[in-house]
């Protein structure tokens, strides 16, 4: 749960974990807070928990953040702060394997400098981002947005951008994936061994290493 070192990405499907949604003030993790944390535990493929808080900033919430996932001042404002909230969310997610969506450049970072500014230690929880999974599984989309595979798979889009709404939505989602991921050929990166996904470029398709800006690997689409 918290450590020296950080988690590592993994791209696999499990039937244990615990998916999660931050909602914040911006999209810089360094400048910008959260005002929503949200988790859905799941085991043998069932929700069996949840968790859902809005947290009090310390600061407004810019508009252009309430014109997405419509939280405002007035909604936090009785709210506690992430000190006391975070010790319940690592407490809710234990040991577990987290699952999100674009986690990897997003959330994570946010949760990452949470620990470290709180606790002066990182959260080390191994991870799964379901974008990674989206843009292997599904390389014919032209969006992946967690609305987008959502209705790709059918799966009810209301109440999008709440942290929670979007976790009972990617919870399917993962799901549905992960029947897909199980029974397809492994392309790995040479360079890192991460996975590779199918991108559109400039130039046109090409194979991308999941691990980027990690890792820079490309190779033309067959």
């Amino acid at each position: 749960m918290l450590g020296k070192t950080r988690g590592k990405k993994l791209n696999q499907y499990v039937p244990d974990y615990v998916v999660f949604d931050l909602e914040t003030t911006g999209v810089n993790p360094n400048l910008d807070a959260i005002i929503e944390i949200s988790g859905i535990k799941v085991r043998n493929q069932q929700v069996t928990d949840t968790f859902s808080r809005l947290v009090n900033p310390g600061r407004p919430i810019p508009y252009s953040a309430t014109a997405v996932n419509g939280i405002t001042d007035e909604m936090v404002s009785e709210e506690p702060e992430l000190s006391e909230i975070l010790p319940e969310f690592l407490d809710f997610i234990g040991e577990d394997i987290l699952v999100g969506h674009n986690i990897h450049t997003f959330d994570m970072l946010f949760l990452w400098n949470a620990a470290g500014l709180l606790y002066k230690k990182t959260i080390s929880n191994d991870y799964i981002d379901t974008l990674t999974l989206a843009r292997y599984c599904l390389p014919g989309l032209s969006h992946y947005k967690l609305v987008d595979v959502a209705s790709y798979y059918q799966i009810s889009t209301e109440g999008a951008h709440r942290a929670l709404n979007d976790c009972i939505m990617n919870q399917q989602c993962y799901e549905r994936l992960g029947a897909e991921y199980k029974d397809m050929p492994q392309q790995l990166c040479p360079m890192c061994g991460e996975l590779l996904v199918r991108r559109n470029g400039r130039y046109g398709a090409f194979w991308g290493c999941s691990g980027y800006p990690n890792c820079k690997y490309t190779r033309n689409a067959d």
